[in-house]
Order: structure tokens, then sequence, then C-alpha cells
């Protein structure tokens, strides 16, 4: 136990893992560059550390230092114990949840590892709003998604946006990057997947009718918002996808697409 310490400069040179967390540019940048990354809230600083992830600092306010009592007694890391007010200005927010933690990242697996163990994949193709990142993680952790592979520019998973959207899902689904897009999309077939390109074109199959649960091994390939799955993505996938709409609706966020298609994906599975 490194023990509390009470800081009230904004300035401190200890708190630089913590400044400037609303500027999304610059955290975009530091954080993996610096090996790092922001939990957020009890809940989430406790998953973090239960999924293996190292401390290298807590910043409370003095409120929930008793709340995180055993957390600060088995933390090799500084406990950095601050004003409310203090907070805000070093990060640039309410912090209402009144706890962060700055976490060190892993080295992250790679594609072929990842798809050696699996058989149901979520495969996303420039997805960049750290909401619907986090939102698809917590959404493939509960319905039985094996893993994640990311096209190189989605945005980053353990942003802490991402991570608080996800409540802490995002380290509960291992993920990789394929640094090659979409040529990497042959890696994935090459290890058994049927490619499930999901999009509202009305050339795609209804998700049903494609029985995808049946399938040995699955890899659904999630868009962005709004532009959704690239031609040239479409094009390296072997079936076209959809989930039937009503009313008028031509589709849904990527978000809750996701949860609709994993269900399909992932029912009747048997258990692992």
């Amino acid at each position: 136990m490194a023990g509390l310490i009470t800081i009230d400069d904004p300035d401190d040179p200890r708190l630089h893992d913590y400044t400037g967390l609303t500027d999304v540019e610059l955290r975009r940048r530091r954080e993996p560059a610096e090996g790092l990354f922001i939990a957020e809230g009890e809940k989430v600083i406790r998953r973090a550390g239960e999924a293996g992830y190292a401390m290298r600092s807590m910043l409370l306010s003095a409120k929930w230092v008793d709340t995180m009592r055993d957390v600060i007694d088995e933390a090799p890391a500084p406990v950095y114990v601050v004003d409310p007010a203090l907070a805000e200005r070093v990060t640039g927010y309410h912090v209402h949840r009144g706890a962060l933690a700055s976490m060190q990242r892993k080295a992250l697996p790679t594609a072929a590892g990842l798809l050696t163990g699996a058989r149901r994949v979520v495969v996303m193709e420039s997805v960049n709003d750290h909401t619907n990142i986090g939102a698809i993680f917590r959404s493939a952790a509960a319905l039985g998604m094996d893993a994640v592979l990311l096209s190189p520019d989605c945005a980053d998973p353990l942003y802490r946006r991402s991570v608080k959207v996800s409540m802490g899902a995002v380290f509960s689904v291992p993920y990789a990057r394929l640094d090659v897009w979409p040529a990497g999309l042959g890696e994935v077939r090459d290890a058994g997947f049927t490619l499930l390109a999901l999009t509202p074109d009305e050339r795609a199959e209804p998700l049903d009718a494609v029985a995808p649960h049946r399938m040995d091994r699955v890899a659904l390939m999630l868009g962005a918002e709004g532009s959704g799955l690239t031609r040239r993505a479409l094009a390296k996938s072997d079936t076209w996808v959809r989930i039937p709409m009503s009313h008028g609706v031509d589709s849904l966020n990527v978000g809750a697409a996701a949860a609709v298609a994993f269900y399909a994906v992932t029912a009747g599975r048997p258990p692992a």
C-alpha cells in the first residue's frame, strides 16, 4: 500500500495522467503513447483491476476514500486525494463519480491469436464514436460474443468514454486490430469464419434466414454510424445480412443493431 497523498495544487506534476480529460484529440494521442487509460467510477475501477490491469495511480475526492478503502489497501500505486473543485480544474469536467484511476495498458493480442479460440467474432470498420464502441462491447460481452476485431481507424476501446459506457465490458471481451484493411478480412476467412456484413441494403438477406447461430464460426461485420460498411468491406464479405424493419424505419443505430445481431448469432449456441 502506497498510502494517501493529499494534493492542493492543480499543476502538481503527479496529476499529469489526469490533465485535460475532455480534450479528445489530446487524449487519443497521449494515452496509447504513454501506455495508460483512465477508469472512471468505482465499478469500472474494480473491473479493471479484476481484469488484471495494473494501477498507476488513483485520484479521489475525500468522501470516496472509505468506499474505495479495500482497493486503496491493495493498490501498490499512489492514491491522490483532492478537493472536487481541484479535480475539475485538472480534468476539465465535474468528476461526479468521485473516483478516477490511471491504469497501465496491456499489449494487444494478435488477430490470429484471438481467432484461434473463437467462434463468434465482431468485426468493426471505422466505428469512431466512443459511445458506440462502448455500447457494442457491452452487448458483445452480455450476449456471448468471443472477440472483437477493429479496423485501424476505429476508436480506442480504452478511451474513458468507451470504458464508461461499456461499464467495464471492454475488459471482458478480448480485442485486436486488423493492421491491413480490408485485406485483413482474408485472415478471418482463412481461419474458418463466415463473414456476415450487416447492412440495411434491401439486397441483403434477413438475418434469421441465414441462421448464423447454426454456423460453425461467424464473423459479424459492423460499419460506422450513418455511412455503414464501405463498398470495399462489403465486397470482402461472404453474405450481406439485414435486420428486417417495420413502420417505415430504415435502420437502427449501430449500437442497437449490434445487440439484435449478436443475439441472432449466439442464440441456441451450446454452452462453452
